[in-house]
């Protein structure tokens, strides 16, 4: 794999993961949250490609495993159960 491609996938990880974080921290709706959770499934699988072909790097690949099913339950509890509810009640019920 290119050092091109492995820089543009870790990179591109870590931001859309700082992206993510901040939109989920704003807390606007319910479905914007959603879409962070979306942003974060894409981040997750661009490093665990990362991770596992990056020599020495399979510590973040195995950690973003467990982060991917992690963001897979944030997009189905705030864009699929919540069932067309935008104005956040969904996220504090808990």
């Amino acid at each position: 794999m290119s050092d091109t491609v492995l820089t543009a996938l870790q990179y591109y990880g870590a931001g859309a993961a700082l992206v993510a974080a901040f939109v989920v921290s704003l807390n606007i709706s319910t479905r914007v949250t959603g879409c962070a959770f979306v942003l974060f499934v894409t981040s997750s699988i661009a490093l665990v490609a990362w991770g596992f072909l990056k020599q020495d790097a399979e510590g973040i690949g195995w950690q973003n495993i467990g982060l991917l099913i992690i963001n897979i339950v944030g997009v189905y509890r705030y864009l699929i159960a919540a069932g067309g509810n935008d104005d956040g009640s969904q996220a504090s019920r808990g």
